[in-house]
């Protein structure tokens, strides 16, 4: 720490909730070395907010404490001591030694070499797309259970090393000042994607037992309580070779032209355990489709929105854009727009009240991140390439009745193939639930507001 820079301190500083402080340190050039020689006056300059005095002066505290300890154990160690022994006994002698190697690993530890492709995006300070960064989060996985010598329990301090590391080489990674906490979590669940599937691991299945996943074990079933019966999902621990038996159906009756529909459904039904977990644990969204690839059709995908939350999206959604049409399309906001000159132009081509209606109502839907002022773009691309990775429309042709298309995109791919607006709408809220994806900063003001008219919650629902 005495040798880091202001960048580094900064950098240190966000990864411990206390960013707000990074533009004083900045102007006060606080270096690494500058940091350990503040006393609580300087502090008390410094910081502001008493709680972050308190949590600051704990970190120096506690660093220069852990210093010592591994300058003592230096000393011993060189000095070889007989009353070594005596100093340091039992218990007080495990944990010293296990601090020591934490700290030996920590400062000898080093990036991996990463493949061609990786370092190409990285020497070009590209900001990585969702398949470069799994990919990026795998190699660092692989890299630290080499250093630990094969155990997948890094602690704490490991993740934080490794992420730094990452993010001082390359600090473009660094998203918006979240970019430590993002890639630790995704480090972290890499980590547990790992050790979900293994069973004769010694470590692996001794912590297993400690934290509660005892093998065998099944959580309550997410969706107790009273339901129809035709959303009534499997509550009963299904053996795996069962489940890979309807995993194996599914995947074959996707392939076939005439589908058994009902038995999908039971299917769907039996299986949205293992699905839903996946989902929790973050496993690649192409090995859930590849298990699961009903959750494709437009059907399944707004089904399974109705198990997870007891609504139908694809009628509420209709509902939504027949009240909130005209409404949208009035607004000041709008008047100008491309898309809005655009329906103006073809609406004057037609007078079938119901292809008017049409028409606006999928002006309303592509209009609606403009009322609220966000980036379009992360809505919907409208006769354009879809560039971006969280759940997107593509939409070619809206105000053209016959060769109008709509398509929804997850991570850069085509999920679905939609008919109309109003279907296209319902997937975008639909996939973001259902994958459990966050809504993007740029665009959440425009989500929310389909939520709350989604889920029908009072006081939320309201245009600028």
């Amino acid at each position: 720490m005495e040798n880091w820079s202001v960048d580094q301190v900064c950098n240190w500083l966000r990864q411990r909730n206390l960013g707000e402080l990074v533009p004083k340190f900045r102007e006060e050039e606080v270096s690494g070395a500058a940091l350990l020689a503040l006393n609580d006056r300087m502090v008390q300059q410094l910081v502001k907010k008493i709680g972050h005095q308190a949590v600051l002066m704990d970190l120096i505290n506690k660093y220069q404490k852990q210093k010592s300890g591994l300058e003592s154990l230096t000393y011993c160690c060189e000095t070889a001591s007989p009353k070594f022994p005596e100093v340091i006994s039992g218990k007080n002698l495990k944990s010293f030694f296990a601090r020591y190697k934490t700290l030996q690993w920590t400062s000898s530890y080093a990036l991996p070499d990463f493949p061609y492709d990786v370092k190409c995006i990285l020497a070009e300070k590209k900001c990585p797309d969702h398949s470069m960064r799994i990919r990026i989060i795998e190699y660092l996985q692989a890299d630290m259970t080499k250093y630990l010598k094969g155990s997948l329990y890094p602690n704490s301090q490991q993740y934080n090393i490794v992420v730094s590391a990452l993010l001082q080489a390359y600090p473009f990674l660094d998203d918006d000042g979240n970019g430590f906490l993002l890639w630790k979590r995704a480090l972290r669940d890499r980590f547990k994607y790992v050790r979900r599937p293994i069973e004769d691991d010694e470590q692996v299945l001794r912590n297993k037992c400690k934290f509660g996943h005892r093998r065998g074990q099944t959580r309550k079933s997410l969706f107790a309580g009273n339901k129809p019966d035709e959303f009534q999902v499997q509550e009963e621990p299904i053996e795996g070779s069962a489940m890979d038996t309807h995993i194996k159906w599914l995947k074959q009756e996707y392939m076939k032209t005439q589908k058994n529909w009902k038995e999908v459904d039971a299917r769907m039904n039996v299986t949205i355990e293992i699905r839903r977990r996946m989902i929790s644990d973050k496993a690649p969204l192409k090995d859930i489709l590849k298990l699961f690839p009903f959750l494709r059709c437009p059907y399944q995908l707004f089904r399974e929105f109705q198990l997870l939350t007891h609504m139908d999206i694809y009628q509420k959604t209709a509902e939504i854009l027949e009240i909130y049409s005209e409404k949208i399309l009035s607004l000041y906001a709008v008047k100008n727009n491309p898309i809005n000159i655009m329906l103006q132009e073809n609406l004057e081509r037609h007078t079938e009240e119901d292809i008017l209606k049409y028409m606006k109502m999928t002006a309303a839907c592509l209009l609606l991140p403009d009322v609220f002022g966000e980036d379009s773009s992360l809505f919907a691309a409208v006769n354009k390439e879809v560039k971006v990775v969280t759940p997107v429309l593509e939409v070619k042709n809206p105000f053209n009745v016959t060769s109008c298309e709509f398509a929804l995109y997850v991570e850069g791919e085509e999920l679905a193939q939609l008919s109309n607006c109003t279907m296209a709408l319902a997937a975008l809220v639909a996939a973001f639930h259902v994958f459990d994806i966050p809504y993007p900063k740029r665009i959440h003001r425009t989500l929310n507001f389909l939520e709350s008219l989604v889920f029908e919650v009072r006081g939320l629902a309201f245009l600028p």
